[in-house]
């Protein structure tokens, strides 16, 4: 069975080797590298209506999945260096979720769990 993080992680490890970038790749520069990645994305979408965001063009997308690229390698490269399982940590939060928002409680809410709990 492959594990597709483990490949990517690998694949990361390697290129940041080849080129002598492992120095600079802390934790702390890696969550700021991606919260800069984020914003990225975020501004593919930046002035354009809900609508335009569901119907984007093929250049716009193209950016969009450069942009998600970009922030799931950092989080790759973060959880690397952290030694995340990404699956696990993954399943463990949305365990986290489900009891958080049980269904029948909050189906058709977007209100956050603080503020529908007794």
């Amino acid at each position: 069975m492959s594990d597709p993080f483990k490949q990517l992680r690998d694949a990361m490890d390697q290129f940041a080797t080849e080129r002598d970038w492992d120095q600079f790749h802390s934790p702390k520069n890696l969550a700021m590298a991606l919260t800069v990645e984020a914003a990225e994305l975020q501004e593919c979408f930046q002035w354009l209506t809900e609508a335009q965001s569901r119907e984007l063009d093929e250049q716009q997308l193209a950016a969009v999945r450069d942009e998600i690229a970009d922030v799931q390698l950092y989080l790759i490269r973060l959880a690397g260096k952290l030694d995340v399982d990404i699956e696990a940590a993954c399943q463990a939060k949305m365990e986290r979720n489900a009891e958080k928002y049980p269904a029948e409680q909050v189906k058709g809410s977007a209100k956050k769990y603080t503020h529908y709990q007794d």
